[in-house]
């Protein structure tokens, strides 16, 4: 497994996956254009943890996590230089939040229904493998989540068989169970789900729930 770590993004789940890698012994770098917010990270996490610019982290990770505001995620990705991602693994946590406010708790996407912002991110930048994963849950409950049901599912996509196992792998080291559900195309599925986890919360301040895939 992969042991160095590129971040892209200082909020809430930079922070999440930073302080879980770490804790894991991985080696990882946060990339952001704000380097008071890297400071404040970085005394927040680990003074283990490597900062830089957001292509210093591209460059650096051997699996690169994407965790930017899903507004500013096509700009970062123009920032970070696309070919500093050629051939690697992205973990595409963002989400296609518009700026406009929740209407009666759920939150409005800037996407269509038939399309997603891991499309358009994937299309920006063809030589990476990106992967959807850890998107439909709160930063809170990204590592090592706790439940009375056993382990929540996180399901994810992406058109890289090996990407999508090495992310899996990941998951499972984390304590997540994983649900493949193909190409890229699904994450016109998979993003909507923030949607409805979020739904609790906003209506009625209820975030301490995950998903589960009940199978047969």
């Amino acid at each position: 497994m992969s042991k160095k770590i590129g971040i892209i993004g200082t909020g809430v789940v930079g922070k999440a996956l930073a302080t879980g890698f770490i804790q894991s012994g991985y080696s990882v770098m946060v990339g952001s254009r704000d380097s008071e917010k890297l400071d404040k990270l970085k005394s927040e996490v680990s003074s283990t943890l490597l900062t830089g610019s957001f292509s210093d982290a591209a460059k650096f990770g051997e699996i690169v996590a994407f965790t930017v505001k899903g507004s500013v995620a096509e700009a970062a990705l123009k920032l970070l230089g696309p070919d500093n991602l050629a051939g690697k693994i992205v973990i595409d946590t963002t989400n296609p939040i518009a700026d406009a406010p929740p209407v009666n708790g759920v939150l409005q996407f800037f996407t269509s229904p038939n399309d997603s912002l891991m499309e358009k991110l994937q299309a920006a930048a063809p030589k990476a493998n990106f992967v959807k994963a850890w998107s439909c849950v709160g930063s809170m409950f990204m590592i090592n989540p706790t439940f009375p049901g056993g382990p929540p599912t996180m399901f994810i996509c992406g058109n890289n068989a090996s990407a999508k196992k090495s992310v899996e792998d990941l998951l499972k080291q984390f304590g997540w169970e994983c649900e493949d559900m193909g190409s890229v195309e699904a994450a016109r599925a998979i993003e909507p789900l923030c949607q409805l986890w979020c739904i609790p919360g906003l209506i009625g301040g209820r975030w301490t729930h995950a998903f589960k895939l009940l199978k047969l």
